[in-house]
């Protein structure tokens, strides 16, 4: 009987693993793919900086984004930035 626990965990295992796989291979092609549209943008000429911030903001809660930017304008006005 403990053979056939062994057995059937050990398939379940190897699926779970496999899934795994297939899915860290998955990831690794969609990261080449933003790799190649942040290199299409670049060719275009735009700034790469400035994409990624776009693109990390619109991740952000509004009110987060909103709280934050109203806190970077207290530390610029603070140090004679504005």
């Amino acid at each position: 009987m403990p053979s056939d626990a062994y057995s059937v965990t050990a398939d379940e295992l190897r699926q779970f693993v496999e899934q795994i796989e297939r899915l860290e291979q998955e990831k690794k092609d969609i990261a080449e793919q933003i790799r190649e549209v942040y290199a299409e943008s670049k060719a275009r000429g735009y700034d790469q900086k400035a994409l990624r911030a776009i693109v990390s903001l619109r991740k952000k809660d509004k009110d987060e984004v909103a709280e934050q930017e109203a806190i970077l304008d207290i530390y610029k006005q603070a140090l004679g930035m504005i």
